[in-house]
């Protein structure tokens, strides 16, 4: 029963999160004319489709991989390098959408790093890095003992959660901040509620359920990746994987 709450929960979240990744390239093609990598505001198109790929749905899936069942026998090794490329390729598609709003900055001479949501959204990048760097450096690499790599975990759980809040908080006022600029002198105003507004404030609801259901399967103790010799309720006794 608990394994099926499990995958219930777990497609229902891939689906939110593919749901989410469709319907923001909809709404730069539909409303904003599509992509193009030329400077221009269509290169600024990425940027939101971008950031929910890699700072959302793509972090999220790394962080969620030690919650599959199949990780909780043999090697961690295996899972450690899944967990940690699925970081890296979100943080290079996090980049990538940096890169796209300030050429696009630069080409319109519009500043930089001005509005709450930019500082938010660059706080969260400069975390993911130094999260990144540090579990490389602790976790993957040989050299640290498990008594450091005890020491660490919790704090690394910790700032990853928090680096996903951020994130989630970082797309939505995006959206939110596109929406006053596209529609501030569009014929409807956002305050009317045009269609564009309604098709956007869903996708940032959408957004903010498929963060929420992340934080449910992290939080659950008895879907975490059971420690050697220390059992919470519906798990089976591992091996050491370390």
């Amino acid at each position: 029963m608990a394994m099926g709450w499990f995958y219930l929960s777990f497609y229902s979240l891939w689906f939110l999160g593919l749901m989410c990744i469709i319907l923001t390239i909809y709404w730069m093609h539909l409303w904003h004319g599509g992509f193009a990598w030329d400077g221009t505001i269509l290169m600024f198109n990425y940027h939101p489709v971008l950031m929910v790929v890699g700072l959302v749905v793509l972090y999220s899936a790394a962080s969620l991989v030690y919650r599959l069942p199949q990780s909780w026998a043999g090697p961690k090794l295996p899972w450690k390098i899944g967990h940690a490329a699925l970081h890296l390729l979100a943080f290079i598609l996090t980049v990538l959408g940096l890169v796209a709003v300030f050429q696009f900055h630069r080409h319109s001479k519009v500043a930089n790093l001005y509005s709450l949501h930019s500082w938010l959204g660059i706080v969260t990048v400069f975390l993911f890095a130094c999260q990144w760097f540090l579990g490389f450096a602790v976790f993957l690499l040989p050299w640290a003992s498990m008594w450091l790599r005890s020491l660490l975990k919790p704090i690394h759980f910790f700032f990853g959660v928090i680096i996903l809040s951020l994130s989630v908080a970082s797309v939505i006022s995006g959206i939110n901040e596109k929406l006053f600029f596209s529609l501030k002198n569009a014929t409807q105003l956002y305050s009317s509620l045009p269609s564009e507004a309604v098709f956007a404030n869903s996708l940032g609801m959408l957004v903010v359920l498929f963060g929420l259901l992340v934080f449910y399967i992290l939080l659950v103790s008895s879907w975490k990746r059971p420690e050697p010799g220390i059992l919470t309720e519906g798990q089976p006794l591992l091996p050491d994987g370390e």
